[in-house]
């Protein structure tokens, strides 16, 4: 079965506040198998509009990916991450 992946990428507004995204999401994580591969750190822009935070992580399915995303411990801590962040998450099943 392939892997799952969250594509992230996020620019941050309140360093702070974020830690209590980062704290709120990390049962989820837990839960549904989430190993990070990629986790901000340096990045280069190849093309189009660059984030100041990329991260991927890998889990054990699409379906787990999915999952973790839609559930309420998930959920509960997007509504943090909401506050004091802008970005986008991609959903993409491997090869």
């Amino acid at each position: 079965m392939p892997k799952g992946y969250w594509i992230a990428r996020v620019d941050v507004r309140d360093t702070e506040g974020y830690k209590g995204y980062v704290a709120a999401a990390k049962p989820a994580f837990e839960r549904f198998g989430a190993h990070f591969l990629a986790r901000g750190g340096v990045h280069e822009a190849a093309e189009g509009t660059a984030r100041a935070r990329n991260v991927i992580i890998e889990f054990p399915s699409l379906a787990a990916a999915r999952e973790c995303y839609n559930s309420p411990e998930y959920q509960a801590a997007k509504a943090i991450r909401q506050r004091f962040a802008d970005g986008e998450i991609v959903l993409v099943e491997g090869a």
